[in-house]
């Protein structure tokens, strides 16, 4: 966080919430070294509240793409525009929006205690504390916890609480962050420069890298998806736009689904598109395969291209669809898997390879 929005705090003079808030929004889930371009992608194009709640999902969604977890964007677009309404409303400041207390920053989509506490520390310097991944690693260490970090919160919540400085929240959780990203790693963890290492119970136990503990790993459920890109006569490719919910909520792809047991996957394909989007289509050759790794389940996707026999699409499954020209598609927001199949097909076309491909390689 430090690097993204503005270097190491000093006074207690307020800063600007509005890029602390998107760095904080980004940062979740995602480290810093991925977050930083997009950071300052994102405040080019939206540099200030306004500006967001006025945009367009789509194009709030198309600058976000290749970061993953993209129901955090449209968390963040919901969000400025429950702020924007918030201040024209009665007893409401257009020109301070910005909650002071927790509670109003809870009442934001997305916004968790942790999360809050950091923005309020940092834009105002008012005392609360932190509980991200960092943090939670060195206070771990610091007394050895014999539990993993999520099966006592609420005493890691309250040591947090316990250490925190209430003169200078501000540059204290931030120096408590930074220990955690520089030193307090997660591997081979810097103990000789740490200032705390003298009241180190990690550390003392001359195992510090074996903290936190950590819960038996579970295998994730595997999936194989079908997915047909469908042509028609004049080239164009038929994609979809999934419902606002879940982590990809909004974005286009192309339609598919999951494999049946026992079923062939050209017959998979088949079947969704009739189920999906009541059309029938030929099911040719395999355009690419590739596996993609989620937070909860694995997938592997199975590419064919497909050739529109008849029926007219229909969204039974998504809020639209669309034909769209091959060269459009960097138009649309897309997942990051799709992101390697929209430069497959451009290469089998022939097409100069874009941004697609990028985000593909970049995403998480």
């Amino acid at each position: 966080m430090v690097c993204v929005h503005g270097g190491r705090f000093g006074g207690t003079e307020p800063l600007d919430p509005y890029p602390i808030w998107v760095a904080e929004v980004m940062l979740q889930q995602t480290q810093l070294q991925v977050v930083l371009p997009y950071w300052r992608r994102w405040m080019a194009a939206f540099p200030s509240l306004e500006l967001l709640a006025a945009a367009e999902e789509h194009d709030v969604l198309l600058l976000w793409q290749g970061l993953g977890y993209y129901a955090r964007a449209r968390r963040l677009h919901q969000g400025a525009r429950q702020l924007r309404e918030a201040a024209a409303a009665p007893g409401g400041s257009t020109t301070d929006p910005w909650p002071r207390a927790l509670e109003g920053w809870l009442a934001l989509p997305g916004i968790g205690r942790s999360t809050a506490g950091s923005i309020l520390s940092s834009a105002f310097d008012l005392p609360h504390p932190i509980l991200d991944g960092n943090v939670k690693r060195v206070l771990a260490r610091l007394i050895a916890s014999p539990r993993p970090p999520a099966r006592q919160l609420k005493g890691l919540w309250q040591l947090s609480e316990l250490l925190l400085d209430p003169q200078r929240p501000r540059a204290f959780n931030q120096a408590l962050m930074d220990l955690g990203a520089t030193l307090c790693t997660p591997r081979n963890p810097s103990c000789g420069a740490c200032p705390w290492r003298g009241h180190c119970a990690a550390y003392a136990s001359g195992a510090p890298a074996a903290y936190p503990v950590k819960d038996a790993p579970r295998e994730l459920p595997f999936q194989v998806i079908g997915v047909g890109v469908v042509r028609n006569g004049a080239g164009e490719v038929l994609i979809d736009q999934r419902l606002n919910e879940g982590l990809l909520g909004g974005l286009w792809e192309f339609p598919g689904g999951k494999q049946e047991p026992g079923e062939p996957i050209v017959a998979t394909i088949e079947r969704e598109l009739r189920e999906e989007l009541a059309i029938e289509a030929e099911v040719g050759e395999e355009l690419i395969s590739l596996e993609h790794a989620y937070s909860h389940k694995r997938l592997r996707f199975v590419v064919h291209l497909c050739t529109w026999l008849s029926g007219e699409p229909q969204p039974l499954a998504s809020q639209q669809v669309r034909w769209v020209r091959p060269e459009q598609l960097e138009e649309f927001p897309f997942p990051a898997a799709n992101a390697r199949i929209i430069a497959a097909l451009q290469a089998r076309l022939g097409l100069e390879p874009g941004r697609a491909a990028h985000a593909g390689r970049s995403a998480a």
